[in-house]
């Protein structure tokens, strides 16, 4: 069955700085992306969402619509498939699906999970990455833990696909599944306490900690101390320091010993800036670290202050606490910041993606032109 998962607006500008880039089924919670969970449910995937980003994630021809920020369970998609043409299925107020032009409603009584906010991400990250397992995991064997140096707890509730290698290492899954993806390697001294998934060709380099509820998305890097982040994708905080409670984006790069405050000193709740009120809202939340969106990069020893949210492209350095909201090709640290040019950051970004065997294509630079235009109204040192 083909379907088309729409952006809604309201919740799209909620999920920015995360969304400039990507339409909202296109944020990984757990360790898939919400629209391969929709793959994985059997479903043909298609996105309505910005014209900007639409060459990338082209929509299909498909009478069927979903919200793109609900991840699917069994009861979900059923109800979909169950589905008449011109009905639509809601839970209360908000639109979940719509089979054509939804002029009767049928609600939807069951359980299910919408992301709305950026802190819900790393949030529901355990609930995901559990419901991710199973699905994943579901009829098949994993490949078995060879190595005799690695210390295993909870050995039911490890998966390993083909060619994932481990040495010396100690897993805890007694308290929530560790998945390790395809090729993904994880290094000599390196202690992981589930729920964790690793993805495809990802590393947790030597020594590491990571604490658990924590995503390390494909052909990522991390070393130092992790708990509950989600890294999309492409992305390296390879060295120590301490990132949690947190979301960061593909093609990032933290540098060595960049530190997150994840809690207040006055263990007051966290605020983080929204970008369609262009001031800091209250998410509710006493542990919330750092939000960075793509390609962005910071030097080494950052301090990132509690609820700190990073723009696409920006590159942070110096001394000192950067403000806790970092516009989009942002240049500079608490000293100051100018404008990271886009001719600049496009060699920075060829280069990047080049290690990876990846094109910057002229649809990527597409992109990056508009996120830069859309951006501008962020940068006010521009207006001086």
């Amino acid at each position: 069955m083909q379907i088309n998962l729409f952006d809604s607006q309201q919740i799209r500008e909620n999920l920015l700085p995360f969304t400039f880039t990507r339409p909202v089924a296109s944020i990984r919670i757990g360790i898939l992306t919400i629209n391969e969970k929709w793959q994985k449910y059997g479903f043909e995937v298609g996105f309505e969402t910005q014209d900007y980003l639409s060459k990338k994630f082209p929509s299909l021809i498909s009478n069927i619509k979903i919200n793109g920020a609900l991840c699917p369970n069994a009861s979900l998609v059923e109800a979909i498939k169950s589905l008449n043409r011109d009905e639509q299925l809601t839970a209360g107020e908000t639109v979940l699906a719509i089979n054509g032009s939804a002029t009767k409603s049928i609600n939807f009584h069951g359980e299910f999970r919408m992301i709305h906010q950026p802190w819900e991400i790393f949030q529901y990250n355990r609930e995901q990455i559990e419901a991710d397992f199973k699905l994943i995991t579901a009829g098949r064997k994993s490949q078995p833990i060879t190595d005799p140096h690695t210390i295993v707890y909870g050995e039911k509730n490890i998966f390993l696909e083909e060619g994932a290698s481990i040495k010396a290492a100690i897993i805890n899954a007694e308290h929530g599944p560790v998945y390790i993806g395809k090729n993904a390697q994880i290094h000599e001294g390196a202690i992981i306490h589930g729920a964790f998934a690793l993805c495809e060709s990802a590393h947790v380099n030597m020594g590491a900690k990571i604490k658990g509820d924590s995503t390390v998305g494909p052909f990522s890097k991390v070393g130092g101390e992790v708990s509950n982040a989600v890294i999309f994708g492409y992305s390296n905080k390879g060295h120590d320091g301490f990132l949690g409670n947190s979301v960061i984006g593909e093609w990032c790069n933290l540098g060595a010993d960049t530190n997150t405050s994840n809690l207040k000193n006055n263990y007051a709740h966290v605020k983080l800036w929204h970008y369609g009120t262009q001031r800091f809202a209250q998410t509710g939340l006493q542990f919330c670290g750092l939000m960075m969106g793509d390609h962005a990069k910071c030097g080494i020893n950052t301090m990132f202050n509690t609820g700190t949210v990073v723009g696409v492209g920006a590159n942070v350095f110096g001394a000192g606490f950067p403000k806790n909201f970092v516009p989009s090709f942002s240049w500079g640290g608490a000293s100051g910041l100018i404008t990271f040019q886009v001719k600049k950051f496009y060699e920075v970004a060829d280069a990047v993606m080049k290690r990876r065997g990846i094109e910057f294509s002229e649809i990527e630079k597409e992109i990056i032109d508009k996120v830069f235009e859309l951006t501008a109204q962020y940068r006010t040192w521009e207006k001086a």
